[in-house]
C-alpha cells in the first residue's frame, strides 16, 4: 500500500507541477524555444526547439522597422489617416491628422512598441497592411529566413503568421548591423515630434535588460495572449556579439541573462597574431608584403584547446593589391577536426618596377646607340 500510494503521489506532483524547463548540459530554459548564435557568423551556441514554428508577437517590429528605415528618408513626414491607427494594443499615442517622420515611427515601434507606428509605416510604404507583408515576405526569403511567414507589421496574432526562434535571430543579426537600427533600439528612451502641430513626445524602451545586463544592446519584446512573452535580445562582450531569443518564455528577463552568461564563458576569439608571417615579393618595390586575417572567428564551447595552422603563398610577382588573398589560416579543435577556416590578405600593395626597369634599358639602349653614331661622326 505505501508504495502504490507512493506511485500515485509522485504522479500528482507531475500533473500538478509540470518540468517545462530544457536542459542543454547544465543550462536549462523555460521557454517553449530558444536559440543563442553568434551574430557574426551565425554559429548556434545554445538551442532549443529553434526551429519550431511559432507567434513571434511584437518581435515582428524588427522587419517593420529594419524595412522602414531602409527607405533611406528618416525625414520623410507622413499625415496620419484613422484607418492606420484603427489597430488594438500598445501604441505611441498617434491620432488621426498627426504629423510624424519616418524616425519618429522607427523609435515608437521599437521602443513603445506601437502598434499604431507599424501599420502607419506599413501603409505609407506599401499602400496597405497586405502589400506591406508582401513586402516583408520577399526579404524575410532573402535572408534566409525559410520557416517564417509575415502577416501584420505590428505582430499581432493572424492566421499564418509565424516564425522561429532561429529565424528571428538571423533577421535580428542583420538588422543590428544596421546603425540606425541599433542606435534606436540600444536607447532606453527617445524624444520625438508628432502631431498637429507637432509637439515632442518622450518614449521609453520596455527592454529592461538595458542597463541591467553587461553588454546588452537591444533588440525588441513582445507578448500576446497566444504567443506569450517573446524577447530578442543582443549582447556585446570582448569583441564577440551573441543573439539570444525566446519564443513563449515566462521567466524571459532571466533566461536571458543566464543564456549570455553561459554563450560568452563558451565562446573565445582567436589568435591571430600575424606579425612575424609575410610574403616575398618578386619584381615589386617591397620585397615582403605583410598579411592580416580576413576575419576573427568565434570558436564556440572549445575554450583555448584549438591550434592553427597558417599557409601562405611562397611568393607573390608585382604589382600585389591591398586585400589581395595571399593564403590561409585553418582552425583545429584538439581532436583535429576542422573549424573554422579564414582567408589572410595582403595588408599593403606593391607596385611592380620591371615596367621601369625596361624604360631605362630603352633610354641607356638609345644613349648607347646615339655615342656610337657620335662617335663615328667625331672620327
Amino acid at each position: 500500500m505505501k508504495r502504490i500510494f507512493a506511485f500515485v503521489f509522485s504522479l500528482i506532483l507531475l500533473f500538478c507541477f509540470p518540468i517545462n524547463s530544457f536542459s542543454s548540459g547544465k543550462m536549462t530554459v523555460s521557454a517553449k524555444a530558444a536559440v543563442l548564435i553568434c551574430a557574426d557568423n551565425g554559429e548556434v551556441v545554445f538551442e532549443k526547439n529553434a526551429h519550431e514554428k511559432l507567434s513571434m508577437a511584437s518581435t515582428t517590429k524588427i522587419m517593420t522597422a529594419l524595412i522602414t528605415i531602409e527607405q533611406c528618408c528618416p525625414e520623410r513626414v507622413v499625415v496620419v489617416s484613422e484607418n492606420a491607427i484603427k489597430v488594438e494594443g500598445t501604441s505611441m499615442g498617434l491620432k488621426k491628422g498627426d504629423k510624424v517622420n519616418y524616425y519618429s515611427l522607427v523609435c515608437g515601434m521599437l521602443l513603445s512598441s506601437g502598434n499604431d507606428a507599424a501599420n502607419v509605416a506599413a501603409t505609407d510604404i506599401s499602400g496597405s497592411i497586405e502589400e506591406f507583408a508582401v513586402l516583408m515576405n520577399e526579404r524575410a526569403k532573402k535572408l534566409g529566413m525559410n520557416d517564417t511567414s509575415f502577416v501584420t507589421p505590428s505582430g499581432l496574432d493572424a492566421k499564418d503568421h509565424y516564425s522561429t526562434a532561429y529565424d528571428m535571430a538571423l533577421l535580428s543579426s542583420f538588422a543590428i548591423k544596421n546603425e540606425t537600427f541599433r542606435e534606436i533600439c540600444s536607447s532606453k528612451s527617445k524624444t520625438v515630434s508628432f502631431g498637429n502641430p507637432e509637439t515632442e513626445h518622450t518614449l521609453y524602451n520596455h527592454n529592461k535588460l538595458l542597463g541591467s545586463v553587461e553588454g546588452v544592446f537591444g533588440v525588441k519584446t513582445g507578448f500576446t495572449k497566444k504567443s506569450g512573452r517573446c524577447l530578442v535580445s543582443a549582447c556585446e562582450r570582448n569583441g564577440i556579439t551573441l543573439i539570444c531569443v525566446t519564443l513563449n518564455d515566462p521567466d524571459d528577463w532571466a533566461d536571458h541573462k543566464k543564456l549570455f552568461d553561459y554563450g560568452f564563458e563558451r565562446c573565445v576569439l582567436p589568435d591571430c597574431d600575424l606579425t612575424e608571417v609575410g610574403v616575398r615579393v618578386t619584381g615589386g618595390e617591397r620585397k615582403i608584403v605583410d598579411v592580416e586575417c580576413a576575419c576573427l572567428p568565434v570558436l564556440v564551447n572549445k575554450g583555448n584547446e584549438f591550434t592553427r595552422l597558417v599557409t601562405v603563398d611562397s611568393f607573390l610577382y608585382a604589382p600585389v593589391k591591398s586585400g589581395q588573398k595571399v593564403g590561409a589560416v585553418y582552425y583545429y579543435s584538439k581532436d583535429g577536426k576542422l573549424l573554422y577556416t579564414v582567408d589572410l590578405l595582403s595588408v599593403q600593395s606593391v607596385n611592380a618596377v620591371k615596367a621601369v626597369k625596361v624604360q631605362k634599358n630603352q633610354q641607356e639602349k638609345k644613349k648607347s646607340i646615339f655615342d656610337f653614331l657620335k662617335s663615328i661622326f667625331r672620327r
